[in-house]
């Protein structure tokens, strides 16, 4: 006797956003990449087809990291010393996009400027096809002064320019809406904080279909629950109708992975905890897997081996039969 699965059918839909611009659209991308789409639960294909399977990026820096585990400093090599040739080799690895992070002050102590913003950002563009993703250092006032520069000058090309939070938002969205770009929304682990955020980056008139929400997420075993259990809230809100949340989602996975201990350390540890890349790489690609389980549409990783492990994946996790 067939058994026969139940299915729901929601009324709701997540909203597709397109980053990147190609040169017939403005810009001088090689492609775009669209997320979002979904009309059921991730990899839910038996209820509805994922129009727009999960993407992954690789985070940059516009100088070598000082406080980046040496697990994935050592992979990179010499490629971490030069923006344009670490974005060249990220997209040689398979990287979907990429994210620049901007640093607050350069390799001699100096304070980042406008300049040196704007000069990394064109050599990651001029090194590489793929749609780009720019964060600021993380503060406010620097966020705003090294975005709103960038943002002028690489007008067209569909950048997405990160984080906005609900203190230094307006800055940000108006340079988006100027320039015609995109904005990641972050809002700490709280569904009515990121639906709060994204009303209010509607209210200065930017497009819901450029806006990425980033509900942020813990690590394994640093908090993955809660996160999880924001992410997979806002999915089944978005779901059920409610149009604040129906923007595709972005987690910093890399970030938040390689700063735990049980990735960042190889020396002093429990034997049982294993060779410290394995351990490294493990941490990261599950900590990934997990949240794209809870509803991520991008997930930024810093680990070549770390995007391959979650490509397979997501290729085995989007195999399941599609809906009749």
């Amino acid at each position: 006797m067939p058994i026969e699965i139940p299915k729901d059918k929601w009324p709701g839909k997540i909203r597709t956003v397109t980053l990147g611009a190609t040169s017939e659209q403005g810009g001088s991308r090689g492609k775009t990449v669209t997320l979002g789409g979904a009309s059921t639960l991730p990899f839910m294909n038996f209820e509805a087809p994922m129009p727009h399977p999960p993407q992954i990026a690789f985070e940059l820096r516009d100088r070598r990291p000082d406080d980046w585990s040496a697990v994935v400093l050592d992979v990179w090599g010499g490629a971490a010393d030069d923006p344009a040739v670490w974005a060249r080799a990220a997209e040689e690895q398979g990287a979907d996009l990429l994210q620049l992070s901007l640093s607050l002050t350069n390799a001699q102590g100096n304070p980042t400027t406008p300049q040196m913003a704007v000069a990394a950002t064109r050599k990651v563009l001029e090194s590489s096809s793929l749609p780009l993703m720019v964060y600021g250092p993380g503060q406010a006032e620097a966020d705003n002064e090294l975005l709103v520069a960038v943002a002028e000058a690489t007008k067209g090309e569909r950048l997405a320019l990160g984080i906005c939070e609900d203190k230094n938002y307006r800055t940000i969205v108006a340079a988006a809406l100027a320039n015609d770009h995109l904005v990641v929304a972050r809002a700490p682990m709280d569904v009515n904080l990121s639906k709060q955020l994204n009303i209010l980056i509607t209210d200065m008139g930017l497009p819901p279909d450029r806006i990425l929400m980033d509900p942020t997420c813990g690590a394994l075993g640093y908090g993955i629950e809660y996160g999880y259990s924001v992410m997979e809230r806002l999915r089944l809100a978005a779901l059920q109708g409610d149009s604040m949340t129906q923007n595709p989602m972005t987690v910093s996975v890399g970030f938040e992975s390689w700063k735990t201990k049980e990735a960042k350390v190889g020396a002093d540890v429990p034997s049982a905890w294993g060779e410290w890349t394995e351990r490294g790489i493990q941490w990261e690609t599950l900590t990934a897997v997990t949240l794209l389980e809870a509803g991520a549409d991008l997930v930024i990783l810093r680990h070549p081996e770390s995007l391959r492990r979650v490509r397979l994946a997501i290729q085995d996790l989007a195999s399941i039969a599609q809906a009749a």
